[in-house]
Formats: structure tokens, C-alpha cells, sequence
């Protein structure tokens, strides 16, 4: 489709090859508003393709920021990003097929049938212009259809991220009020409502507190507002963390091909029967799509069994594979190939492959059985929002609002560490000793609540790791320069044979010279197949000759394409960025 708005202005503009039709035709379908929604059943047909806004499956678990590093960088870690002659995200036609809706919904059917059609509707407006706010900031807010008439509209300013974030939550209120209170996990709900009005008040309140540069005021309002979204959730009762596993129910829950609705509040359905697939398996067990694994500072930054912390042994930096992930955090080996690690399916235990994960920490997040390792083939449920979300949001509301409490912290975190046997995270032990390791991430975290917004974060970035949400929480700190580190992965004191699982046998042979002729183990040779730190020793460092760069002024918003503001001389382009 060619972008709706500020393509056509005005005849000069149609005159340049915009096509009017498609201005002025009703989206979707070729059904005139007159001769459509006229059942409740048409309502519900026309709401079903609002759900194409939502993240598909790749859009969930393929994350590579600084949580999982691939072979390649994207151009948001390089700097390398440009401004885009056309596109570039600026694409309008989900908004227009909204708009369209709401202008036409109520043409025949009583205020009270379309009421939840029309709430639904406003969530995926607002869900639109969500992802519109996290990448341009200040973007022209639109509530119609427009056509070439519409001179003056299509001819506007950008609105003020401001008005942006208020319509958002004018509209998520309206859904609140009007959508159904049940419990899917595959249709809107009031309580997906809240979880995305806890999920935009909790992004836009720190981005305000933490880029206070740019003189936006309200992070207070806002941040309340993600509390008693979050809270009204919790206080429901309609949502509990998943247990059903025992201590391995954090893997479980992404494993299972059905998506699990007492905590998993939306997903993105998925069906062999319906031929319906993505490729998650597939993406973490061949070489086809960057070898992804997790970054040693992630892993550091995992507990220990007992709630200590790793980073605050002596030797944590130079410990071996073994003895780096024992006794840790179960998440960790529900999230990572560890000692014993079998797969769904298999017969026996595997170890971590370098010819699939480049820094060794091979991914088993959403990994099902092994029938469903040939390309695209794998069917389970991706979520979108889950209870684990809300109840992170809610704590870091609080903690940054410098008003959570111990009771806060066990009305959520509390029900995390317990899925997995972790102790309770404590509020007076992490403000009275902040972790340095931590600190030394997020250094303009400040005051007497740093040391619980420190933990919080920690727990945010373990329990929604390949969920998507850390390149949002990098923009919203203001914590760009985490991009630019040296990435990493496990530590060899040196070329020689390693056994990563324990079992007594060799896995890992890195050499030097001549290839040996070996079977049944992986073969590196050093600087080649695999670099080290330090030349001969020192962790696994990936994509070492290409510079990682971030520029602070810039960088935390994405660039306007050329067209769009040739086309509209009102439109000015986002700071710093040069067309």
C-alpha cells in the first residue's frame, strides 16, 4: 500500500502519480460503509484484522540487542542507521483501517452492540501509536479517515508526544471501560487493556524522568497511573504465575504449544493443523540466522540459588562453563543449554553447540520438541502481554515513584522468585547495598531507592529476556551506551579440549595450527573460528572488528524519511539527524 498520509495534499501532488482511489476507497475491503456493519457479525469480522498489528512471531523471541548477540549487528548498534528515503517505519495504513472503523462502526447498530467493537478498536489505536511514540517521539495524532480534501490535516505539524501519550490513554481508558472483563488469550480484553496501559505509562513516565534534557514534565502522573493499571490487574485475581511445572514451569511456559491463560494474557496463536508456524526452533539450532546466544553480562547478572549475588565471587570472571552456571538462578538453565540440558524429544543430554549460539550460551527459550526443527515448522503460542510483565511494571512504577514497599515487593517479584525456588527480593538489603556490578550498567540511577530499581531491572532483564521489550528499556533509561560494549561469551583459559557439560567428555577442542582429525567434538581454531579476549585466554568476544557506536543526542529516536518531509514542509526531522 502507498503511505496515506502526506502523499496526497492537494492536485499538484495527485498530479506526481498519488492515486486517489486510494485515498477515498474503504480499507480492508471494497464494502461501502452504507452496505457494511450492519450485524454485530460484521463488527466482529472487520475487528478480527486489527490483530495484524500485533508482533509476529519473530517480532517475540528474535531480539539482539545487548541481551542476545548474533554474528551481525543491526545498524542501532553500529550507528550505521541513515535516514530512509521512504519508509523507515512511518507507515500509516493500520491507523487508516482503525479510523475507518470507529467513523462507521455506529452507522446502523445500537450505541451499546458496538460499544466493545468500538473499544477494541481504540486499543489497537492505541497500541498503533505506541510503537509510533517509542520510535519518532512527537508524531501527527489522527482520529479520521482522510482524503484529498483533508489539505489542511494531511499538512499538520507533528503533535507533541504530550498529546500523543494523553490520546493513548484516552483511548485505553475508553477500552478499559467498554471491553469485555473476561479472561482470552487470544482477544482483547479490559485486562489487556490495563496491561498495555501499565506497559505505555510505565515506558513514557521513566522516559520523561530519565531524559529530563528535554524538559517534559508529568513522569510522576504517568508513573502513577502505570501503578493503578498494573495494580487493578493484580487486584483481579483473573491472573496467576504459572506453576503447573514445578521449578522448570519457566520453561514450560513457553514451551507448551498452547499458549497457558492464567498468566499469558494475549498471544499471537500459532497451529500445525492450521498451518500456521514460525521458526524458533529451527533459529536457535542451525547456522542460518546469526548463531544467536545470550551476552556474558547477562549471564553474570543472574543470582545465585540462594538470592546472592555471582558477580561478588572473587573469580566470577574467569570461571569455567560448569562452575559458572551451577547453583544459579533456574531461569538460567531454562533459558540456556546447561549441564544435563535434554531436549523435548531427545534421547540424550547435549551440550552447548558453537556452530549454533556464537558465544557459547545456546538459546532454549520456546525451543519444543525435535519435531519441530525443519524450517518454520514450530507452532507454539508466542505471548504478547503476560501477568509477569504486569507485575514487574507495577514494581518499578512504585520503586521509581520512590514508594514501593516490602508489601509491594511481595504482592509481585515475589511470585517470580518462587515459580523457580529463588528467595524474595528484599527492599532494605538492596537500597542498603546497591550491587556495583549493576550500578556500573545504569549509572544515572540515583537516590535512596537505586539499590531496588537496580534489582528490579535485573529481574526485568532475566524473567522477559527474548520477549522483545530491552531495546525499549535501553531508549526509556537512557542507557544507549550498553549498546557499545565489548559483547562476550564463556571463558577458556586457553587452546585445549573442554568438557561443557560435565559428563566427563570433551565437547570443545579449540586449536592452534594444523585442524585435527577428531570426530564427536567441535572443533575451533583460535582467532579464526573462535577469538579470545586476551589472544590466548579470556572469554569468547564476537564481532570484535566492527565499532560499536551511540551517540547520545541522537540515537534514542529514530529519523523521518526524505519523502515525507519533502512532500510536508511542516514535518521537521527528529534532532541531530541529517537527511
Amino acid at each position: 500500500m502507498k503511505n496515506i498520509l502526506y502523499i496526497c495534499t492537494a492536485v499538484s501532488f495527485l498530479l506526481l502519480g498519488c492515486n486517489k482511489d486510494f485515498l477515498d476507497r474503504s480499507p480492508e475491503s471494497d464494502i461501502s460503509p452504507d452496505a457494511s456493519f450492519k450485524t454485530e457479525k460484521d463488527l466482529a469480522l472487520f475487528t478480527k484484522s486489527f490483530y495484524d498489528v500485533l508482533p509476529s512471531a519473530e517480532g517475540v523471541y528474535n531480539e539482539s540487542v545487548d541481551n542476545v548477540v548474533k554474528t551481525t549487528l543491526g545498524d542501532e548498534l553500529t550507528g550505521k542507521r541513515q535516514v530512509p528515503v521512504s519508509g523507515g517505519g512511518w507507515s500509516w495504513s493500520d491507523l487508516r483501517n482503525i479510523n475507518y472503523f470507529l467513523e462507521n462502526a455506529s452507522n446502523t447498530l445500537p450505541a451499546n452492540v458496538v460499544a466493545p467493537y468500538v473499544a477494541e478498536a481504540k486499543f489497537f489505536r492505541a497500541y498503533f501509536y505506541f510503537d509510533k511514540l517509542k520510535r519518532f517521539g512527537d508524531v501527527p495524532w489522527y482520529n479520521t479517515t482522510l482524503g484529498t480534501a483533508d489539505e489542511d490535516l494531511l499538512m499538520k505539524k507533528r503533535d507533541s508526544r504530550i498529546l500523543i501519550t494523553d490520546s493513548i490513554l484516552r483511548d485505553l481508558d475508553f477500552a478499559i471501560t467498554n471491553l469485555s472483563d473476561g479472561v482470552s488469550d487470544e482477544k482483547v480484553t479490559k485486562w489487556t487493556a490495563l496491561a498495555l496501559k501499565s506497559r505505555v505509562a510505565l515506558f513514557e513516565g521513566t522516559f520523561r524522568k530519565y531524559h529530563a534534557n528535554l524538559g517534559i514534565d508529568g513522569a510522576t502522573k504517568l508513573l502513577e497511573q502505570a501503578v493503578a493499571a498494573a495494580h487493578e490487574v493484580i487486584a483481579s485475581k483473573r491472573y496467576s504465575i504459572y506453576e503447573g511445572k514445578g521449578k522448570e514451569s519457566y520453561a514450560d511456559l513457553f514451551q507448551s504449544v498452547n499458549s497457558i491463560p492464567q498468566e499469558v494474557i494475549l498471544a499471537r496463536k500459532f497451529s500445525d493443523a492450521l498451518q500456521i508456524w514460525h521458526n524458533v526452533n529451527y533459529y536457535t539450532i542451525t547456522a542460518s540466522y546469526g548463531k544467536p546466544g545470550l551476552d556474558k553480562n547477562l549471564v553474570d547478572s543472574y543470582l545465585m540459588a540462594d538470592g546472592s549475588r555471582f558477580t561478588d565471587k572473587a573469580n566470577y570472571k574467569t570461571m569455567m562453563f560448569v562452575d559458572e552456571v551451577k547453583d544459579r538462578d533456574p531461569r538460567l538453565s531454562q533459558t540456556i543449554r546447561t549441564p544435563g540440558y535434554r531436549r523435548i524429544g531427545g534421547a540424550q543430554a547435549v551440550a552447548p553447540n558453537f556452530g549454533n549460539s556464537v558465544t557459547g550460551y545456546q538459546l532454549i527459550k520456546y525451543v519444543g520438541d525435535v519435531k519441530y526443527d525443519n524450517y518454520n515448522r514450530s507452532e507454539n503460542d508466542m505471548p504478547v502481554f503476560r501477568y509477569a510483565e504486569v507485575l514487574l511494571n507495577y514494581a518499578e512504577a512504585k520503586a521509581e515513584l520512590g514508594t514501593l514497599s516490602q508489601a509491594d515487593i511481595d504482592l509481585s517479584i515475589k511470585s517470580l522468585r518462587d515459580r523457580v525456588g529463588m528467595p524474595n527480593m528484599s527492599l532494605s538489603a538492596a537500597n542498603t547495598k546497591p550491587d556495583a556490578y549493576l550500578a556500573a550498567n545504569y549509572p544515572n540511577v540515583l537516590g535512596a531507592f537505586k539499590g531496588v530499581i537496580l534489582e528490579i531491572r535485573r529481574e526485568r532483564r532475566i524473567e522477559l529476556v527474548m520477549e522483545s521489550f530491552r531495546w525499549d528499556d535501553i531508549l526509556r533509561w537512557k542507557a544507549g551506551a550498553l549498546v557499545t560494549r565489548q559483547f562476550k561469551g564463556m571463558y577458556f583459559p586457553g587452546a585445549g579440549k573442554f568438557d561443557l557439560d560435565g559428563d566427563g567428555k570433551d565437547d570443545v577442542w579449540i586449536y592452534e595450527g594444523d585442524k585435527p582429525t577428531a570426530s564427536g567434538i567441535q572443533l575451533l581454531k583460535l582467532d579464526s573460528e573462535i577469538v579470545l579476549e586476551n589472544g590466548k585466554s579470556g572469554n569468547v568476544i564476537v564481532n570484535a572488528h566492527i565499532k560499536k557506536i551511540f551517540n547520545e543526542d541522537r540515537d534514542y529516536l529514530y529519523p523521518l524519511p526524505i519523502d515525507q518531509l519533502e512532500l510536508n514542509k511542516n514535518l521537521d526531522q527528529n534532532p541531530k539527524w541529517q537527511n
